[in-house]
């Protein structure tokens, strides 16, 4: 159904209304996240490398501190003796990275947009996603270095060697359980927002302990007593574990803790976008 408000902003009532309406706008949300990644990019002497530079960096700065400094056991942290740290770390970040990226681009969407947001009507949601899918291509950079990566490691004689599985099929669905936690998240922050500015700043601090709780440069065996249950409750940690499972592992990475992470997905995006919409038309006197 149909309405318009005494706001004179117009509502779509069924859900599979305002997603058709949301695919009715698919095109500006692809000129929005284009214009945030040339934006992102302009006057930058690297381009998109920087798409995948922070990663590596930190991958680096893990490498150092737990091979050299503290010399932690490899297998400890990996589960496997012979698996490289460095391709670990990296096939954890690559997707952490996307996640952290996505959100906090989301974070700021609505408030950037301001003109937009207060004098044209169309559906407040193409700014967060608009967000997610730019955070995407950077993502897509990394996975591009992630297997030139894995391919290095595989000719090198370090007694490591990938062997292609189909459980690489599995990818897609890992990465859809991940888009659908980041788009509901990204709804509920963009939103508080913008009623919130503190939200903004508290994220900041939030995302980087949000990374060690979740296993991005360690295994979950690594981990135990109220420590492992703390990081199993997160459900960044079984899709970051997925990624591993189809990429370098060559398992499946269907079972319950990912079933799990792919049911608090979906709620946190049906609450998510239930809640935006019905505080839409606050935005444009509270932007």
């Amino acid at each position: 159904m149909t309405t318009i408000s005494r706001t004179g902003y117009l509502h779509i009532g069924a859900p599979r209304s305002r997603i058709a309406l949301l695919w009715h706008y698919r095109e500006l949300m692809w000129m929005l996240a284009w214009r945030d990644i040339r934006v992102r990019y302009k006057h930058s002497l690297l381009g998109a490398a920087w798409a995948v530079l922070p990663a590596v960096a930190m991958m680096v700065i893990f490498g150092f501190v737990f091979n050299q400094v503290v010399q932690v056991d490899k297998a400890k942290l990996t589960g496997s003796a012979s698996l490289p740290y460095g391709l670990f770390a990296f096939c954890g970040l690559v997707p952490w990275t996307f996640f952290a990226n996505g959100l906090s681009n989301s974070i700021g969407s609505l408030v950037a947009n301001r003109p937009l947001v207060t004098k044209i009507y169309f559906p407040r949601e193409v700014f967060p996603i608009s967000a997610v899918i730019s955070a995407f291509v950077d993502f897509l950079v990394g996975l591009g270095v992630l297997a030139c990566y894995v391919a290095i490691q595989h000719f090198q004689e370090n007694g490591w060697q990938y062997e292609l599985s189909a459980a690489v099929m599995y990818l897609p669905v890992v990465v859809g359980v991940q888009i659908v936690l980041m788009t509901g998240l990204g709804l509920v922050l963009s939103m508080a927002n913008l009623f919130y500015r503190d939200v903004g700043f508290l994220f900041r601090s939030v995302i980087q302990l949000w990374m060690f709780i979740t296993c991005v440069i360690y295994q979950l065996e690594a981990a135990s007593g109220w420590k492992r249950m703390l990081i199993q409750m997160n459900p960044m940690t079984p899709i970051i574990r997925g990624y591993r499972d189809c990429l370098i592992h060559g398992r499946s990475p269907l079972d319950v803790a990912f079933g799990s992470a792919a049911v608090v997905s979906i709620c946190v995006l049906l609450a998510g976008w239930a809640w935006f919409r019905r505080r839409e038309h606050e935005f444009a006197e509270m932007i």
